[in-house]
């Protein structure tokens, strides 16, 4: 059965520094083609340099506040996590597609299911082949960005021990040791590698660490790590980047505070997964604003939001990877489109105020219902 949504809201980012918006001014015209509205917060785009007329000479009607587009959506769509001051402004049974990362957030979860909200994870649809198109692309910015970033608070005067990460002729390049060989790691070992560090890569699948020899034409030292070895390497290491994932689960803490303590001060670690949690011990989450810290004389770069920080390459990459399954989940509504749909019905997260997401059920130890239930109940 359909549950058509009517009117689909895109309020505007307020996160520290995101500067992303859920929908180009491309996707208002392609939602109203298939005979939605769709409700535009006043300067939602503006970070991303799509003013507020593009999106009004695309057909979207423009209001002046977050709580305007709430009360007047059936579907909010999103890039981040609702944080608490938005909470009060959804109501029971609104529908929401967004990233959640619901996994390292107990008090969202709680929420979204105490409230009743309907929602699709971007991070956890997945096909059958089992990739995530919705995370990819940012996934891919993450990683560009975040050896940027490391090479940026290597420098003196960002805290770090004043290394240039490819060094000059007569002077060895930084070590970077990356954790994690999927989409993020491989697209940081992909800018590593071009600004001349020496570049070591950890991953458990053998598989992986073969089609990475392959792409890469043996330019990368690629290891399957334990304990030992990744305590080993990380000592060794001037940049540490953990590119973790566990699709909907909760990061793992593969490197502890010893190890941590074991790097050269001045070292600079940066945790891509700081989003499911983080896969160092010593990680904590930090914004564009403040995005370091320094913890056992290591610089952590820890930013919830990396893609954020490009918003324009950002919102392009994102926007063109959601569009086609926000019109999917327009035309049928979030359960509608999650029974006909297997990659969408992957991504569902809280459903008629239960929780159907079994990672994040297990990162809370709270109790888990299989959506298939809930789906057939509502036919």
């Amino acid at each position: 059965m359909s549950e058509r949504i009517d009117v689909v809201g895109v309020p505007s980012e307020i996160k520290d520094n995101e500067q992303r918006v859920a929908l180009t001014p491309d996707g208002v015209v392609e939602l109203l083609h298939h005979g939605h509205e769709v409700v535009v917060q006043a300067g939602a785009g503006v970070g991303s340099r799509f003013p507020d007329d593009e999106y009004a000479a695309a057909g979207a009607k423009i209001v002046q506040t977050a709580d305007e587009v709430f009360a007047a959506a059936d579907l909010i769509v999103k890039v981040k996590e609702p944080v608490p001051a938005e909470y009060h402004r959804f109501r029971p049974g609104q529908q929401l597609f967004t990233y959640l990362h619901l996994a390292a957030d107990r008090g969202l979860t709680e929420f979204l299911l105490e409230r009743r909200i309907d929602s699709i994870a971007y991070e956890t649809v997945q096909t059958a082949d089992l990739k995530l198109p919705l995370l990819t692309p940012m996934s891919e910015v993450a990683g560009r960005m975040s050896v940027q970033a490391a090479a940026h608070h290597l420098e003196s005067p960002a805290g770090g021990a004043g290394i240039l990460l490819g060094g000059v002729p007569g002077t060895p390049a930084a070590n970077v040791l990356i954790i994690g060989g999927g989409v993020s790691g491989t697209e940081a070992a992909k800018i590593a590698l071009g600004m001349r560090a020496m570049v070591r890569v950890l991953d458990t699948n053998p598989a992986r660490l073969a089609y990475l020899s392959d792409i890469f034409g043996g330019r990368l030292d690629l290891v399957t790590p334990n304990r030992a070895r990744t305590a080993a390497y990380v000592a060794e290491a001037d940049v540490v980047i953990g590119a973790v994932l566990v699709p909907g689960a909760k990061a793992p803490k593969l490197v502890t505070r010893e190890m941590i303590a074991a790097m050269r001060p001045g070292s600079v670690v940066v945790d891509i997964a700081i989003d499911q949690g983080g896969c160092f011990e010593t990680s904590r989450p930090t914004t564009h604003s403040h995005p370091t810290y320094v913890e056992e004389g290591v610089v952590h770069y820890c930013v919830a939001n990396i893609p954020g920080a490009v918003a324009r390459t950002s919102t392009f990459a994102l926007t063109s990877a959601t569009l086609p399954y926000l019109v999917k989940v327009a035309g049928d509504g979030v359960t509608g489109v999650a029974r006909v749909d297997a990659a969408l019905r992957l991504g569902l997260s809280t459903l008629d105020g239960k929780l159907v997401s079994r990672p994040v059920a297990e990162a809370h130890e709270l109790p888990f219902t299989d959506a298939t239930e809930l789906l057939d109940a509502r036919r």
